[in-house]
This record gives C-alpha cells, structure tokens and sequence, in this order.
C-alpha cells in the first residue's frame, strides 16, 4: 500500500462527509480570527468571557421564574458593583503595595547582601568571596534591569489610557447585550451552519457544560485562594498581604506551575520580614497548607469529572496557548486542551456511527 493510497484513505475515512469538512473550517476559522485579530477584537472576547461568568446566575433566576429582563438587569448591576469596588477598594490598595515593595527593594537587597556576607564568614569553604561578588553582581543587574522595565511600562502606559476608557464602556455595553440577547445571538450563529451538524452539536453538548463550568469554577477558585492567603498572610503579619494574595489566587491559572512559581515572592517577602525565624517558616507552611487543600480538596470538589486530563497534557496545553496568547492563552488552556481531546473522541465516532449507519441502511436495503 503505497503512501498516496494511505493519505487518500485517511481523508475519505475523515473528510468525505460535509459536516466534517464544515468543522474543520470552523475551527481553523475560530483560531485565526483569535490569532489575527485577537487584539483588535480583545474588548469583544473580554466580555464573552465575563457573559459566559454570568449567564449561570441568570438561569438560576430565570429558573425561580424572575422575568428574564429582571434578572439580567439584577445580574448586570451585580457586575458593575463588583467592578466598582475593584476599582475603588481593591486595586488602589495593590497598587500602594506594590510602589511600597518597589521603594523597599532597596533595603531588601542591603538586606540580603549582609545576610550573604554573614553566610561566607560562617562558612569560608563553601561561599568564596569572588562567588559572592558574582552574586550580587547579578542581582543589582536583574534590579536595574527590572527598574527600566517598570519605568518603560508606565511611560507607556500613559498612551493606553484611551484604550482603557474604551474597555470600561465598551465591555459592560456589551456584557448587557449579551446576556439580554444570548437566545437571538446563537440563533443567528446557527443560521450561519449547515442544518446538518449532528458532529457539531456532539462536540459543542460536550463542551458547553465543561467550558461554562471550568471557567466559573476558576474565578471562584481565584477569589477563595486568594481571599484565604490574604487572611492567612495578614494574621501571620507578612508585609504586603494584599499583593502576595492577589498573586496566590492568579497562581492557580496554571496548575502545578503556578503554585511552584508564587512561592519565591511570598517566601522572599517573608524572609527579608523575619528573617530565618519560626515565623518564616509558619508562613511557608501556611502556604504550603493553602496549595495542597487547593489541590486536593477545592479543585476536585468544584470540578469534578469536568476536566479530566492527565498533568502531562496539562502542561504541554499551558506551554502550548500560553506562548501563543499569553495570558488568556493560560487561561484558557485546559479548556482548549478539552476541547481538543473531545475532537479526537467525537470525530472518529461520529465517522464511525455515519459508517455503521449506511452499512444498515444497505442491509435493509438489499
């Protein structure tokens, strides 16, 4: 059997139905409308995002039968209340925090130089003098450079502020219309398709429940872990609670990965605070508590069976979106990774049901 006779088979096995051909233009369509034009189109996937975080809490009230504009309009203000007090509580408080670690950072590096300097003395074999000068050679590079980085970022933060006025009117516009309109808008992206999309509407049953849930389930995910490690972190009085949990709660974004990285940051801070004291090491355990009942118990609890992929494609799917989107590409990784792992199950026995059905309809036939 020759190459050409494989590859030809291989296409009739999986493209010689409409439907499929149709999928597949689908998606390559999908991908390249985000790859493109993701950014030009950003304030429109951003608030897709937020109407898919918010339509469960307008089906539960639609369902304790409140009128559908009642509870859109309950909904909505919802959100703009929990927008304004990120914007006036929460964000403000951050940003004190960190111009507060970035005017320390400083004190922290004489800190840690002193610190080095008594480790060499105490251990003269093991530290020499020209590895201590390369070590701290290092970090004054690495602190230059990330005081340039910031300097540049908000000299050029200053030209997004138009964009960020955009966001803010744009969004909620849309997240309104959006949540109103949800019925009329997919009608109308359905009339775009074939009539014909039993493979289509196999793959879009197994991925709406699983999507709308993932990504509920990990904003709430965000706000426990990281509501928890402020409390924890303020009670521990670790400098800059607020800041450190914010990076806590992003950290779950990334499994495996992400709790590995926030604790450098958490146990930096809290080291240059106490020093090598009980306290420190009461921190690192807190933290180390806070991940594993993340993992252990609030992850399978909130999720359940809804995303059941192995760590390895987990992270290849991280690696993968993430250098290609960036942060949303985090994001939505382990969505786009199911969404891949359902394609691989509902096409071949989509193509092997439409097999096994024109075999019977030929039996009865004959």
């Amino acid at each position: 059997m020759t190459l050409r006779t494989i590859f030809k088979d291989w296409v009739d096995r999986y493209f010689s139905d409409e439907e499929a051909v149709i999928l597949l233009l689908v998606l390559i369509a999908g991908f390249a409308a985000v790859i493109w034009f993701g950014r030009m189109l950003a304030p429109f996937f951003t608030a897709l995002i937020i109407a898919f975080l918010l339509q469960g809490a307008v089906s539960a009230l639609t369902r304790r039968r409140v009128p559908h504009l009642l509870a859109v309009t309950l909904v909505f203000l919802g959100f703009i209340s929990a927008l304004l007090t990120l914007a006036l509580i929460l964000l403000p408080l951050i940003w004190n925090q960190l111009v507060g670690l970035v005017q320390e950072t400083p004190r922290m590096f004489a800190s840690g130089q002193s610190w080095l300097d008594e480790l060499q003395a105490r251990y003269p074999n093991l530290i020499t003098p020209d590895q201590m000068q390369s070590w701290v050679g290092a970090a004054s590079r690495q602190i230059s450079q990330l005081g340039q980085r910031a300097l540049t970022l908000s000299l050029a933060s200053l030209g997004n502020v138009m964009a960020l006025i955009i966001y803010l009117v744009l969004v909620p516009i849309l997240v309104f219309f959006m949540l109103k309109d949800r019925q009329t808008l997919v009608d109308f992206t359905l009339s775009l398709l074939p009539r014909k999309r039993t493979l289509l509407s196999r793959i879009w049953q197994e991925m709406d429940v699983q999507i709308a849930n993932y990504i509920r389930g990990k904003f709430i995910e965000i706000m426990i872990v990281g509501t928890v490690s402020f409390t924890v972190f303020a009670l521990l009085g670790v400098p800059y609670s607020a800041l450190l949990a914010v990076l806590v709660g992003l950290s779950v974004l990334v499994p495996y990965i992400g709790a590995a990285l926030a604790a450098f940051p958490v146990a930096a801070v809290a080291g240059f605070h106490f020093g090598l004291s009980e306290e420190l090491v009461y921190v690192l355990v807190a933290y180390g508590v806070i991940q594993a009942l993340d993992g252990n118990v609030l992850v399978p609890v909130m999720f359940s069976e809804a995303v059941n992929l192995h760590p390895v494609s987990i992270i290849v799917a991280v690696l993968f979106f993430g250098g290609i989107w960036g942060f949303w590409g985090v994001f939505f990784a382990i969505p786009l990774a199911t969404l891949l792992k359902a394609l691989v199950y509902a096409w071949p026995r989509g193509m092997r049901q439409r097999d096994e059905r024109l075999a019977l309809a030929d039996e009865e036939g004959g």
